[in-house]
């Protein structure tokens, strides 16, 4: 039986460096897999390309536009990995993967601190193998490394203020925490500050301790936060004096308060989200939660509860947006993932089959309902896309229900043997449904006609894309490209150069005429209606969503 996992034999280290390699063999192993899709991972592997090839490091830009929609943290990382090792679909992801392994790392250094070492073995493994955050963890999105360093900031916080931190050891939690809330800023914006002291003023309040407020010092912490924050947006505002009023007013206020980003969704959107992106730990989850509201006086920090205003907060904080997307709520998984191992950790192993026939069900479920997947196609579109994805859905099924028998043999005496049986098949599992879906690449990548529209390409000649603009595109064809009556989210770096667009269709039909070589990708429809029109064009690559052209002016002569 090993359930507090309190032996320090070479027995235990070996096993705990093979489980850390597997782990790391298993979320490194398939970055390079799928194709790049749209739109997110098109957007961020796109703007730190230009800054590689640009050398601008300062002035975001995407498809060659000033883009201040977010900060530059993964764009300087990304960017850099490009220069180191060269534009891959696994460097556009390196970033997030490495941030989201070093943030299961973090919570398992954390969750020992606190709680113990199983505490924190266990909250790693809930981490590592939650459906939501391993997804997020494999695309490039923003939303892992500013997960990480709120991680950083909110444990620093934690570890800082609890009784159970040597106290030679807090000033330096708490420097982190306030190092954490830079880096989050520079991460994604201004709510890596925000929610970090929304969680420490609710907790002040609630417990009727405000002696917190100077433990967590706020002049030196403060000073470090802006001595690592504050330098690139005193620059870019200096070189770009646009920058303050789109990127504080349009992008946080305008955000979290209007609708005018169309994101809009009911306050309780992400319920389903944070239940399905826990599994399989929901179970255990919903009873750490109530487990972490009881009170122990013996406790001046009780650090269960500061755990579940972690999450709870930045829940309510997001639910109250007028902007909503599913990755948001992400930085509450890491706060889960401690209170699901501090639970894990204290209650008999037995009680763990309560998760374990869910997971049971789950992977049934995904078995025999896998071909259902062809009903997604829409309008019975690229039914074959989807009916190739059924094979991986059952495989991932396969692997769940097998996971989920072998933790039931081992829930009885072998705690620690159980959780990782759940964590290392869902990993698999999850895994399995990610490479999978890149069966349905061709319907949200542009890598493929890529491969066709490569041999058209000339040095200097000008690509335009009219009425669309196909985020994976720049990225595969390594360039840029002229938008035409499409702004979309490059509205406001457009009204600020103007000169790099052509606002209307009439002004690409003269710009197009007066073009010895030239390309244009625009959906199939325009393309019908323009060559109807007399355009001189012919298609050299098409595509349910997109048709590319070349210009045929002058041929024949």
């Amino acid at each position: 039986m090993d359930n507090d996992l309190s032996s320090e034999s070479p027995r235990t280290r070996r096993a705990a460096l093979l489980v850390l390699l597997l782990f790391a063999a298993l979320w490194f192993g398939n970055l390079d897999y799928r194709k790049l899709v749209r739109p997110d991972e098109g957007r961020y592997s796109e703007i730190p390309r230009e800054m590689a090839v640009t050398a601008d490091w300062l002035t975001p830009r995407l498809n060659g536009i000033k883009y201040f929609e977010k900060p530059p943290l993964q764009y300087w990382a990304t960017a850099a990995a490009y220069k180191v090792f060269g534009e891959h679909e696994w460097t556009v992801r390196a970033w997030p993967a490495l941030t989201g392994f070093a943030c299961v790392l973090m919570i398992v250094v954390m969750g020992a601190a606190v709680f113990g070492r199983a505490a924190g073995t266990y909250a790693g493994v809930v981490l590592a193998s939650a459906m939501g955050y391993m997804f997020v963890a494999h695309i490039a999105t923003l939303d892992m490394g500013f997960t990480l360093f709120m991680t950083l900031a909110m444990g620093g916080l934690l570890l800082g203020l609890s009784e159970r931190t040597p106290e030679r050891q807090r000033t330096w939690w708490i420097y982190a925490a306030w190092a954490g809330m830079a880096l989050a800023v520079l991460s994604k914006g201004l709510a890596g500050i925000v929610l970090p002291l929304l969680v420490l003023g609710l907790h002040a309040v609630i417990e009727r301790d405000f002696s917190i407020v100077k433990r967590v010092r706020p002049i030196s912490g403060g000073l470090l936060f802006l001595a690592i924050a504050a330098p690139w947006f005193v620059a870019v505002s200096i070189a770009n004096p646009e920058f303050p009023s789109f990127f504080f007013i349009h992008e946080h206020f305008a955000r979290f308060l209007t609708k005018v980003h169309k994101r809009s969704a009911p306050w309780w959107y992400f319920a389903p989200i944070l239940a399905l992106g826990i599994l399989p730990w929901l179970l255990t989850t919903l009873q750490a939660f109530t487990a972490a509201w009881r009170r122990n006086a013996a406790q001046p920090f009780r650090e269960t509860r500061f755990l579940a205003l972690w999450a709870a907060a930045i829940f309510i904080f997001f639910s109250a947006s007028n902007s909503k997307l599913p990755s948001y709520i992400l930085p509450i998984f890491p706060a889960v993932a401690l209170l699901a191992g501090a639970y894990l950790a204290t209650v008999a192993s037995a009680r763990l089959r309560w998760d374990v026939a869910l997971y049971f069900a789950a992977g049934l479920a995904l078995i025999i309902f896998a071909p259902q997947a062809e009903r997604f196609a829409p309008d019975g579109e690229d039914i074959e896309l989807f009916a190739a994805y059924v094979p991986w859905l059952r495989g991932a099924g396969a692997i769940i229900v097998t996971g989920a028998a072998c933790a039931w043999l081992l829930s009885e005496r072998h705690r620690t043997a159980a959780v990782l049986a759940i964590g290392f098949s869902a990993l698999i599992a999850e895994q399995a449904l990610m490479m999978g879906h890149d069966e349905l690449a061709p319907r949200s990548s542009f890598h493929d006609m890529a491969l066709e529209v490569r041999p058209y390409l000339r040095p200097g000649a000008p690509f335009y894309s009219v009425g669309t603009y196909e985020q994976t595109m720049p990225f595969y064809l390594k360039r840029t490209v002229t938008l035409v009556a499409f702004a979309d989210e490059m509205a406001y770096g457009l009204q600020q150069e103007p000169q790099l667009w052509l606002p209307d269709i009439a002004a690409f039909e003269r710009a197009w005429r007066m073009q010895r070589h030239a390309l244009a990708i625009m959906p199939p429809q325009l393309y019908e209606q323009l060559a109807a029109g007399g355009l001189p064009m012919r298609e050299i690559a098409r595509n349910r969503r997109h048709v590319v052209a070349m210009t045929t002016v002058g041929e024949g002569k």
